[in-house]
Formats: C-alpha cells, structure tokens, sequence
C-alpha cells in the first residue's frame, strides 16, 4: 500500500515529538511565530485561559433571577422534588406542555441540571446556579482552546506520550482568550437560562474532539522507535542524498531532516474508528437536547473532514476541476478510492444522525412548528420577498457588528428596537451592502489559489461562524425573537478565529514594527473586552438593573418598558407612566394593557381600567388574562352578568385557568349564589391544588354557612396539596374548635407553631382552644407566649387578662 509521508525539518529546532496526526507536506509547525504571543504549554495555557474566563463574569455569581430566569426556573414546576422527573421529558425548556401554545424549546438535559441546582441548594437560591454557570464557561474555553489547535493544524498525537499534540499554540491561546473575555458571552453566562448555550457548547466541542480524534488512520499509530528496519531501502535513500548533493550543495540537509522527524502520517486516512464516529454523534444527540443548535456540530465535523483531514478543496471539486482525482494528491487510484471511501462512510454516519435527529425533533414538537407573533420578530413579517430578504440581511449585520462592537448590548430586541425596513431607500441597507462586501472578500479568497494552510483555516473559521447560526437565521422556520445574544456563543469562537487569522497576516506581510502594534491592539482588546464583560454583569444584578441599563441602548422597545413598571412595585406612578409610554410605542400591546388595567383598578378607576381590557380583548380575542380581569373590573362595577359572560369566555379560551374559577366563584359567593361559588372553587382547587386562594375561600365560606363537616374534609385535602400553608392550617384549626374537635384542633396549632414558632396568632387561639377546653393553666401559658411575641395586639392583652382572673378564680370563665 502506498501511502503519503511527510517529513518536517527545522534547523532552527532540531528537536520536537514525534506526532501523528491531520498533517500534509505544506504544514509549518511554526506557522503561529508571527504571532506576538508567549508559546506555553497547553496546562499552562489552559489556567491562564480558564481565569480569565472566569474573571469576567465572576461578579454575577451573586446575581438574582432575572428576566428569562423568572419563567424557566421560578415558575417551573419541573425543577421540584415533588415533580416526577420524567416530566422534564413530556415538557418544554420552560415547563409547559408541547402544544400548539408552546415555543417548542425542548431541552431536558439543561432542565436536568437546573433540577440538580435545586436538591444542592435546597431551593431557588440563585448563587448556586450562577456558580455553576461561571464554571461552565471557564470549561468550555479551556476545550475551545483545544478545538481551536484542532481546527488549525489537525488532530495531532505525540507518539512518545500518546497524547494529543498542542498545535499552533499561540493562535489557539490568542483565539481561546478572545472567545473568553468576549462580552457576548455575558448573556449566556450571568443569566441562569444560558446553561442551555453553555451546556450545548460544551457537549458540542467534545464531539467534534471525538469525531477528529476517530478521523485518525490506525494505520499512522506506527511506533516510533522500531526494533527493525530495511537496510536496502536505508542505503537506497542515502544513495539518492548523493545524487541530491551532487545536483546542489544543500541535498545534504536531508540527513538533518531525518533526525528532527516530527510525524509520519496518512493525512486522508484510508481507515477510521467507527466506534469513536458514533460515540461523538451520540455526543452530539445529548447537545442537541441542551439546546437546539448542538444539531450544528454534525455541519461543523463535515467540514473538518472534508478541509482538514482529506485536504478536499470543495471550490474546485465543485467546478468539476477534478481536484479529487489528480495526481499529486494520491499516488494511485487505489489509494484515492480508499480515502474517498473512507470519507463517504463518515459522512453518511453524519447524514443519517442529522436525519435522525431531525426527525425525532420535529416528532417531538407534534410536527408543527411554533407560532410566534408580529411583535416577537415583526421582520419575519414582512409580505415582500425582497423586503423580507433584506430586513433578514440587515439582522446578519446587526449580529456581526454585535461580535465585532460588543458594547451596544440589551437582553431583549424585539417591539420596535430594530424597526422593519420598508423601502429600499433605507440607509440601513448599507450595512447590508458592507456585510456582503466583507463576506465577498473572505469568500473570494476561499476560492482563490491553492488550499493553502491560511485557506483551510479561513475556510473553517467561516464554517464555526455561520453554522452554529443557522438554526436562528429565520431561512428554515420563524424564531421567536430579532436578535438574541446568547445564539452567538458558538458563533463568536468563527469570528475569533477570523481575528487571529487577520493579526497573522498583518504581522507577516507587513513592517516588524506592526507586529508592536499588533500586539498593543490585542493587548488593548482584551483589556476593554474584559472590562466590558465586568460591566455588562452588573447589569444582571437585579431586574430594575437590568432593564434601565436595556432603555438606554433600545428607548423605542415597547417591552423594556413594560419590563420597567412591572418591577415598580412600590412606585405606581412611574409604572404607570412607563404602562403608558409602553402603550404609546405600541398601542396593541395587550400584556400593558391588563397590567395598567389592574393599577387603575386598585386606584379606584374602574371605568378607565374597563375601557382598557375592552381594547385589549378586541386586540386580541383569546387572551385570558384579559377577560378575566375584564370580569373582575365588571363584578365592581356590578355589571355582575357582564362579568360572569366576561369569567366564561376567559374559561373557554383558557379550561386550566384556576385563578378564572378562584374569581368566578367569588362573583357567585357575592351574588348569593352558593351552589356556584362552591362548584366554581372545586374546579380551581382541582386545576390547581398548590393555588391556595381558592382553598381559603372555599373553607372561609363553609365556615360561615356552618358546614363544619364538609369545611373540615376540604380543610384535609387542602394541606395535602399544602401542608406547610400556615393560614390553612391555621383556618383549619380554628374550624375544628367551632366543631368541638379540640384533640385535633390542637394537633393542627402545634404543627402551626413548629412551623413558625413566632406566630402570635397560633399562640394566642391555642390558648382559646385550651380555654375552651377547660385546661387554663395551659390557655395562660399559650396567650402569655402570645402577648410577648405581639406586646401591642389589644385583643391578646384582654384575653390575656380575663384568662388570669380565671386562673385565680375570680369570676367565671368568659366566653372568648
């Protein structure tokens, strides 16, 4: 069998490991030296890269939940022990059903860890999750550095130490810190949601590791000190270093050559670990199920394969120069057909997973895509094909600048921060022109020339940059958001790579003194990327942070300040100022339109809140919350059969709606009609057992119809949905004296009491239960214990009073 060898030399540097490895006659081992960066090993390296990483974003690690947060990890059910854990797997990232209401974001994997977060810290206390996610990042930039030596010089093993080779290490390094310190990243990290990206970037690169790894031809595994060898073809070869010398003087130097071997490898392996393909596919199944773009791995492995390992230049291959088949590449047809084979075999395990994979994804999501509205992402909107390819490109430019300017940042684009270009007179379409004009360049020089080691990693720079993109670029299906920041994790290691590649030229081709500028330019842009990224973290700190930071960047966004009211919780004022300015830059924003309606309420304007929800359900017909509160605002105003139309609609576009039972049968208990009050807060009680309103209500107005009895059954079933809810046992108990069943009244106290040992209130009634019970040493006692924990209760003082004339017998016992 013939096989491609190369042999390295370097006067320079006579002596460096045996490898093998994605390497051909054209690699430079110091292809990198240009570069003004120290050459360490890849521990070393690794530490520095990792610090910095974590430096960054280290002060989020006290951060709240903020945002996105509130939805997938205080309001998700899935994340608590009483929530059967294969619900993670029937539900969305956000814990609701895949319907046709859901966003369809399916990714258990990284719901998983966020359930994991909650055993460790015995709750939602968010400085374990943001930990974990700093973490996570200082991981994946350490392995990114790895990727990055992969992507640039092969897969190397040092045959020697039979470990993988830390090749071109100044550009990785330069690279892995760029993508550390990035403050794109800060999105991804500081909020808990970015596990998903963090958790689909790790998996992510640990398949691609794998794949490049299987790529490996056994047959370049030969041991480096062999304990024979062919004697004839030694002296043959030393014959021919004669004839060299004798053609000119420096044929001698091949001699050199031999002692500074440094690999003898097959760069388009004939062979590869089938094993190891299907290990990294799986790898890459278990990304995609921490986030959807982990399917983009497959895009990138393709690539590499075809790039790197096999040197397939696919512009000529494509322009039928039969590139493929000539004959400096393989010394027979025989080899060609076994690499091609070998190649074809790798590449339809990555077919058939893609497929897979995107089968089972669409299966999952009920074969239907989900349904986003105009003001989630207006410019997927646009009727008109060319407009909407435009409006498309202008956000591929806005993406880019974002990576290349990374310091107009703001947690949320859509509601008018980026308004639609409607006409071709739009200046922004320059920016399109000038993103096009960019990519044209890069593309050219792809395409142009030989594929030389710069072209190959042009090549796959551009591949990490675009393909892990693709999933949010609107061409396939309609997302739901204009621009997201944490969609360009993966993306931002492409454009590193970019950069790296562009400061190498630079320090090549030009003067020794742009190398100096070079280096204080990268300097300088590491300095300002990391102190941007600390910056950006301070924003997470809170909500209100968050929020005001985001007006600044984005004033027409009509979300941002409906963010900024609802966290007013103190100040109705300036909520409803923002409510009002919010409905000012979108006048169809329902969601502002119920929460102005409710502070009106509460301030007494009922008709204005009235007129509110009327807009708001003509906007947008099926809304819930809008004729529930609709029917709140009517029962006030006494338009009870207006209201009681109004609680019904909201039930019929909403059947596990409790809260429209819960105040649907407040509206029959003030009518009089108990049969229906009572039927209306079964069914909320039912929808959901953890609401406690319902169950409130629903004892409260047993009590007072003196069904004492079917108070206390419902009382039962209430503290086994609730059974550390302080006021149902506390309601619960007190019934339990109405009905003379004081041995259980008093269980239920004490269990109060263990609960919060400094409720004045359980104090107080179980000493009326231990008065009426005839035990008053035991009713002073409790009272006692009450009066001191609420010294300025007069109702406890004179309780307390009558209690100790009884005990001292004198007069009768009072009724309390």
């Amino acid at each position: 069998m013939i096989r491609n060898i190369m042999i390295n030399a370097s006067l320079r540097k006579p002596r460096f490991p045996k490898t093998n490895g994605h390497v051909s006659s054209d690699q430079q081992l110091d292809w990198d030296d240009v570069l003004p960066v120290p050459k360490l090993s890849f521990s070393v390296a690794s530490v520095l890269v990792f610090c910095l990483a974590v430096l960054c974003f280290a002060n989020s690690h006290d951060a709240g939940f903020v945002y996105d947060d509130l939805r997938a990890i205080i309001n998700n059910r899935d994340l608590i022990p009483e929530t059967p854990l294969t619900a993670i797997f029937a539900h969305d990232f956000w814990g609701q059903e895949l319907d046709e209401k859901s966003h369809k974001s399916y990714r258990p994997l990284t719901v998983m860890t966020f359930r994991w977060n909650y055993a460790w810290a015995g709750g939602l206390h968010p400085r374990g999750f943001h930990v974990v996610n700093i973490v996570l990042h200082g991981l994946v930039s350490v392995i990114f550095m790895a990727v990055f030596s992969v992507l640039m010089s092969g897969y190397q093993v040092d045959q020697e130490f039979a470990r993988p080779v830390f090749a071109s290490p100044r550009a990785a390094l330069l690279c892995a810190v760029l993508f550390a310190v990035h403050p794109i990243h800060t999105e991804s990290v500081a909020g808990v949601v970015g596990r998903a990206d963090l958790l689909c970037a790790l998996t992510f690169l640990l398949s691609f590791l794998l794949y490049a790894r299987a790529c490996l031809s056994p047959l370049t595994l030969v041991s480096y000190r062999p304990e024979s060898f062919s004697l004839v073809s030694l002296l043959a070869s030393m014959c021919l270093c004669v004839v060299s010398t004798f053609c000119k003087e420096q044929g001698i130097t091949v001699i050199v050559s031999v002692f500074s071997v440094s690999s003898l490898v097959s760069y388009r392996p004939e062979f590869f670990s089938p094993v190891s393909v299907l290990a990294s596919m799986c790898l890459c199944v278990v990304s995609t199920f921490c986030k959807e773009q982990g399917i983009t791995a497959i895009g990138v492995c393709s690539v590499f394969d075809i790039i790197v390992v096999c040197r397939v230049d696919p512009f000529q291959w494509l322009s039928c120069k039969k590139y493929v088949f000539s004959t400096h590449c393989v010394k027979s047809k025989h080899a060609m057909s076994s690499w091609w084979k070998s190649l074809i075999k790798r590449h339809l395990i990555l077919f058939l997973t893609s497929v897979s994979l995107l089968i089972t994804r669409i299966r999952i999501m009920g074969s239907t895509t989900p349904i986003f509205s105009e003001n989630e992402n207006p410019h997927s909107f646009v009727n008109d094909t060319m407009t909407k390819i435009v409006n498309y490109n202008y956000l591929y430019a806005m993406n880019s600048w974002l990576l290349l300017n990374p310091w107009w940042l703001c947690y949320d684009w859509s509601m008018g921060c980026i308004p639609v270009i409607t006409s071709l007179a739009d200046c922004r379409i320059l920016a399109v022109i000038a993103l096009w004009a960019g990519f044209a360049a890069l593309f050219y020089h792809c395409y142009h020339g030989h594929l030389t080691k710069d072209r190959r990693i042009l090549i796959t720079s551009l591949a990490v940059l675009g393909l892990p993109f693709l999933p949010a670029s609107n061409l396939f299906f309609r997302v739901g958001f204009v621009i997201a920041e944490r969609i360009l994790y993966l993306s931002c290691a492409g454009f590193c790579m970019l950069v790296v590649l562009g400061a190498r030229q630079i320090c090549l081709h030009l003067h020794n003194t742009a190398k100096q500028y070079t280096s204080a330019g990268l300097t300088f842009l590491i300095v300002i990327f990391l102190l941007r990224s600390n910056q950006r973290c301070k924003e997470f700190s809170g909500e209100l942070a968050l929020y005001t930071a985001a007006v600044k960047v984005c004033p027409l966004n009509a979300k941002i300040h409906f963010n900024i009211a609802k966290v007013q919780d103190n100040n109705t004022d300036t909520a409803t100022d923002e409510y009002r300015l919010s409905l000012t830059l979108n006048p169809r924003y329902v969601s502002a339109m119920i929460n102005l309606a409710i502070i009106l309420r509460q301030r007494g304007d009922a008709l204005e809140a009235e007129e509110l929800l009327e807009r708001a359900v003509s906007v947008r017909n099926d809304s819930v919350d809008a004729w529930m509160n609709l029917g709140v605002v009517q029962s006030e105003l006494k338009k009870n059969d207006s209201a009681v139309a109004s609680f019904m609609e909201s039930i019929r576009h909403g059947k596990k709606c409790s809260d429209c039972y819960f105040n649907l049968g407040n509206l029959y208990r003030d009518t009089g009609r108990h049969t229906n009050a009572i039927a209306a807060w079964q069914n909320a009680t039912q929808i959901s057992p953890t609401t406690p309103g319902a169950w409130k209500n629903y004892l409260l107005f047993l009590e007072d119809l003196g069904k004492y009895d079917h108070a206390i059954e419902v009382g039962k079933e209430a503290l086994k949905a609730l059974p550390r809810d302080t006021d149902l046992i506390f309601r619960l108990a007190n019934i339990y004296i109405l009905a003379e069943k004081y041995k259980e009244s008093e269980d239920l106290f004490l269990a109060g009491i263990q609960i919060d040992e400094h409720s004045a209130r359980f104090h107080h009634n179980l000493g009326v239960l231990y008065y009426r019970w005839g035990k008053y040493e035991k009713a002073k006692k409790s009272v006692t214990q009450a009066n001191l924990l609420s010294p300025d209760d007069a109702t406890i003082r004179s309780n307390l009073q009558l209690i100790n004339r009884k005990v001292v017998g004198n007069r009768k016992s009072p009724h309390l």
